[in-house]
């Protein structure tokens, strides 16, 4: 009976299951024990369904049909004899290609060629001899056919061929490369990442211009047929690390993928912690630099982030501008940075637990301006600050969403008048108003949006925590809060370090020289730190 109940226990918390999540750690030369078996592949295709005819009229009346073209006149079918000889049609989709390209260095070169004689398939000829196109493949594959065709690509059929040309003319509209908005900095470059994947790409080689560069496209796994890069520097990014994003990658199996923030929700390995597991950021210079650390850029196509993997805890609170500073005000920019994540999280729940359960530990007037303050005002304390605390999250996101100069407007009605207006109705306290108020400043000394969010989940449970338990309360929340942080790992990296593990003395918490940067963290046990 006694053996039974600890099977039974045992059961229940997994105790006989071993240890299987990934860790990027420095156990031994080589990749990690956990890939050994395993081999680099590329995300698996669906099994071919249909091939390519030869008969021409056949593979055009396919498309009309696939592409609805009775009532779709997007579908261009440009039709024309090869050499004089041989029926050939052009597909491509209007608005998505561009159409000088089409007719420069395909119909044109395709009309103007007079009779000849080859022995090479049709397709060999035609993509060696005939058109003027940069990027070029040759397939039968009716699959890949129609998502070369939805994303702006050409494709050549023959008459009495097998294989098609697929040829990229890609020419839609897009947005010019802008200044960075979310990230601004004075010093440093301006340029952000645009909606454009090749425009994205482009702007992290102009930075990383080393050979051992490497993107890999491919496809994101959603019916969507959106296309991803995996940006690296082969031979210095972890192997080990390089396959576990490919496999997490290769399970995504979603119906539409529209930015990087529905990738991050797919591959993170903790999916309730409030904080984010992956950078994103819309600065190229950002991106460049975990590059060159060597982590991994994901660079996904429509939208303007680039996720940065894996992060630690002083990645997330560390700014694009902290690179470009000089040591002593670098300093003592990240000292204002850590006092404002002190006091955006533990202001809120340290007044609560002395005003609510430690009053001796105030003085005389600061005890009599909270009372003279509450006066007349019916909520209690602690639903009075909570309050408070959603109502600044209220306005912040109204602020965010409204277009414009309007949210600027809302943040001054907001904050000033209605926090005028409260007070004067008695339903808030000056005192509660000016603690919040000081919070709503530290938490924009956080550089991450998401970590913004995730310290204002923090917030409110704390002061959960400081109204039930006082100080004993907020400090059991606080141990238990970094002990889930500690535990808590980005793609094998603790979340804490270099401080928890501690891996190296260079850096800290005040930053680094730039004489340190000689080669990639320790952490990251890239591949040209092995012996």
């Amino acid at each position: 009976m006694k053996r039974k109940w600890k099977e039974r226990f045992s059961r229940l918390f997994d105790f006989d299951k071993p240890y299987s999540a990934y860790e990027l750690l420095e156990t031994e030369s080589g990749s990690p024990p956990f890939f050994s078996d395993w081999q680099e592949e590329s995300i698996p295709k669906r099994p071919q369904e249909r091939s390519v005819s030869a008969s021409l009229e056949e593979n055009l009346a396919l498309l009309k049909k696939e592409y609805r073209q009775d009532i779709n006149s997007d579908l261009i079918l440009r039709r024309m004899m090869f050499g004089g000889k041989i029926k050939a049609c052009v597909a491509f989709m209007n608005g998505m290609a561009d159409e000088n390209q089409v007719s420069d260095f395909i119909i044109r070169p395709a009309l103007r060629l007079e009779s000849f004689e080859t022995t090479t398939p049709l397709a060999v000829f035609a993509e060696q001899s005939v058109f003027c196109m940069q990027e070029t493949e040759r397939s039968s594959d009716w699959r890949l056919i129609e998502q070369a065709v939805s994303e702006g690509r050409s494709v050549v059929f023959f008459e009495g061929e097998t294989e098609t040309v697929i040829m990229d003319t890609r020419g839609f509209a897009s947005r010019s490369v802008p200044e960075a908005e979310n990230e601004a900095s004075v010093l440093g470059p301006h340029e952000a990442f645009t909606e454009n994947i090749r425009t994205n790409i482009t702007l992290v080689r102009r930075i990383v211009k080393t050979p051992d560069f490497v993107c890999e496209l491919r496809s994101a796994g959603a019916k969507n047929c959106v296309r991803l890069a995996i940006a690296y520097r082969e031979g210095v990014a972890n192997r080990g690390l390089l396959n576990e994003v490919k496999r997490r990658l290769s399970k995504i199996d979603a119906d539409m993928i529209m930015s990087v923030g529905t990738i991050n929700r797919y591959i993170e390995e903790h999916p309730l912690s409030p904080i984010p597991q992956t950078l994103a950021t819309e600065r190229p210079d950002r991106a460049a630099a975990g590059i060159m650390q060597g982590k991994i850029v994901i660079i996904v196509e429509g939208s303007p982030q680039v996720t940065v993997l894996p992060v630690t805890a002083g990645t997330l609170l560390s700014s694009a501008e902290d690179a470009y500073l000089r040591r002593p005000i670098g300093v003592l920019v990240r000292l204002v940075r850590i006092f404002g994540i002190l006091v955006t999280t533990l202001m809120p729940a340290y007044f609560l637990a002395l005003a609510c359960h430690h009053q001796g530990m105030l003085s005389t007037e600061v005890l009599t301006t909270i009372i003279s303050s509450r006066t007349m005002v019916f909520l209690p304390l602690p639903l009075e600050m909570i309050f408070l605390l959603l109502v600044f999250q209220l306005v912040r996101e109204a602020g965010i969403r409204v277009p414009g100069a309007m949210g600027q407007a809302v943040g001054i009605i907001g904050g000033l008048i209605l926090g005028q207006a409260a007070v004067a109705a008695n339903i808030v306290s000056t005192v509660a108003l000016i603690i919040v108020a000081l919070t709503g400043l530290g938490n924009f000394a956080v550089p991450d949006y998401s970590t913004q969010l995730a310290l204002a989940y923090y917030r409110i449970l704390l002061c959960l925590s400081a109204w039930i338990g006082g100080l004993l309360g907020v400090g059991c929340a606080v141990l238990v809060t970094l002990a889930l942080l500690s535990a808590q790992k980005s793609f094998g990296v603790p979340f804490f370090t270099p401080f928890a593990p501690r891996t190296e003395r260079k850096g800290g918490i005040l930053g680094e020289d730039v004489r340190m940067h000689k080669r990639a963290a320790d952490y990251m046990n890239t591949e040209e730190a092995r012996p």
